[in-house]
């Protein structure tokens, strides 16, 4: 049986039947103090979810199809370190990268904590060095450039959280990252760095990742082109890896290699060794306050009720949208221009995990899965896609962030913060896209009676808004797990693997036999289909 033949699931189609004609204006209606009720609270974060197109009913149906689905269970065996990750053969452990030292989590009966603290240990360490100068390249001067080589996991959550947390960096390193193997991306992320003060962290872990070890190789001619001296490379380069023989056939030195395991996927390493970078940027007392936010989100996510618990609610409220009203995409709107990268940092967290059409015991799926995440940071996104969201013919459900705190105050000339504006328009947006305007309003206000129609907003689009304190350490990695969290109840209630990645592994596959076409001596016969042929041809002919 199917997800979508459980009386659950077959009780919230007839709830959205019966719902479909209520506006969100009929809900308030109904009840004046719901702004007040349909709100939770976890690890620092504030969570509104009353501007949402459910009543008590529908948020115990979505409960009810959550333990139908079995997500306490399998949360439990998660966080238990049981493999639940079937396609691979692996535990999914990211949690334990953030359990404090002296907990016990088993893997196969052994207590992996006391590798991670290990790992941790060395890293502030060797971070601790180079922050204060101690450490030192080939011509004996400090480093004060940090480039971090990778791509997917081992790049989006690392330039992601260096710049959410760009408040509390060293200011006199310089912090850059390389992921596209474009040339471009590392020519211009070291034209005007110093080589004798730069040094590179390649993050890999089975060091033959194709675009970040074409940028390694680049970035390790790059050096020598400067330095003359093979030995320059066990001064300016790391490693996060597992592969000691490769790393030190590369030049780089073992002491200098941090390792993480296969049960961390690549999308959940931030707050694995991945995160040297970061760590290099922030100091390690700011990385351990990342870590101890992740792990109160964990503990919030394995002890909250269902109906208190903010990952389960803001991923029954997706499931509501996708599968019920037919909610394409997801827009996350952060209103502080520090989590600039954070929409990009979950598209590839949801995407890549719930972006599959096969179900755990390998039957195709008969309901949508993984929808669009996509977004920028308020206010840019109301000049650009706003638009959209309120007077297009889509749904689209949003979660906007923000914060009660500004890291800069700024006042305008009149007093007024800043802050205080950018916070006004998040609550205005929301206000907006849930009410609208009438046409009996527009007309109202005197606008004539051919234009009015334009001026009317449909109102009645669903919104959550997720508010703290402020922008912290500690806030950044609730927030991060919060989503991490939500993810998993979604393709737990859709039966799929969240945690493998197999749909990003073809194109690879096929351009390491075109790249050898492209460049080959002669003409290399060619095999594929006419179109790919045709392109080959037309780019050798030009290159």
């Amino acid at each position: 049986m199917t997800i979508t033949q459980t009386p659950a699931w077959q009780a919230l189609l007839n709830h959205h039947r019966d719902l479909a004609a209520t506006t969100m204006r009929d809900l308030f209606d109904a009840d004046p103090a719901r702004g007040e009720t349909l709100q939770a609270e976890g690890a620092g974060l504030y969570l509104d979810y009353s501007k949402n197109r459910v009543t008590g009913e529908t948020l115990r149906l979505l409960f009810d199809l959550a333990r139908t689905a079995g997500v306490e269970a399998r949360r439990d065996a998660m966080l238990a370190g049981d493999t639940i990750n079937v396609t691979e053969g692996r535990a999914v452990l990211h949690t334990a990268l953030r359990t404090p030292g002296g907990a016990s989590v088993l893997v196969n009966g052994r207590n992996v904590v006391p590798d991670v603290q290990e790992v941790l240990g060395r890293m502030a360490t060797f971070a601790e060095a180079v922050r204060g100068g101690q450490w030192r390249g080939l011509t004996g001067q400090p480093i004060r450039n940090i480039v971090n080589i990778g791509i997917g996991g081992s790049d989006l959550g690392p330039v992601m959280a260096a710049e959410a947390l760009k408040h509390y960096a060293q200011r006199d390193l310089t912090l850059r990252f390389v992921s596209n193997v474009d040339g471009t991306d590392l020519v211009e992320k070291t034209r005007d760095l110093d080589p004798a003060q730069t040094l590179f962290i390649v993050s890999s872990k089975t060091f033959t990742t194709q675009e970040t070890m074409a940028n390694a190789a680049s970035a390790r001619s790059w050096l020598l082109s400067a330095l003359g001296d093979e030995a320059a490379v066990a001064r300016h380069f790391a490693a996060v890896s597992t592969n000691a023989a490769a790393v030190q056939a590369f030049g780089i030195d073992p002491a200098n290699m941090f390792g993480f395991w296969d049960w961390v996927g690549g999308r959940y390493s931030l707050d694995s060794a991945i995160g040297l970078s970061l760590m290099l940027a922030v100091g390690p007392a700011h990385f351990h306050e990342l870590l101890a936010g992740f792990h109160e989100m964990d503990e919030h996510f394995r002890t909250a009720p269902l109906e208190q618990n903010l990952p389960v609610l803001l991923a029954m409220l997706g499931v509501w949208y996708h599968n019920f009203f037919g909610a394409a995409t997801h827009a996350v709107l952060p209103y502080d221009q520090y989590l600039a990268y954070f929409p990009a940092y979950l598209q590839q967290l949801d995407m890549e995990s719930n972006g599959k059409h096969i179900t755990l015991d390998g039957q195709e799926v008969d309901y949508q899965t993984g929808p669009v995440i996509w977004g920028q940071p308020g206010t840019n996104g109301q000049h650009a896609f706003y638009q959209l969201i309120h007077q297009g013919t889509q749904l689209i459900p949003c979660d906007f962030i923000g914060f009660c705190q500004t890291l800069n105050p700024l006042p305008l000339p009149n007093g007024a913060p800043h802050h205080d504006l950018l916070m006004a328009n998040v609550f205005a947006q929301t206000e907006a896209l849930a009410f609208g305007k009438s046409l009996e309003r527009v007309l109202a206000e005197g606008v004539p009676a051919d234009l009015a129609p334009h001026r009317v907003f449909e109102g009645n689009r669903p919104t959550n808004t997720i508010l703290a304190d402020r922008l912290t350490p500690r806030i950044l990695g609730a927030l991060i797990a919060l989503y991490e969290h939500k993810v998993f109840v979604q393709g737990t209630v859709w039966n799929i693997n969240s945690f493998d990645q197999w749909g990003v592994e073809l194109g690879k596959v096929l351009a390491s036999q075109i790249v050898p076409e492209l460049h080959g001596v002669g003409t290399p016969e060619l095999g594929h289909d006419s179109s790919t042929n045709a392109l080959i041809r037309h780019y050798r002919a030009r290159r």
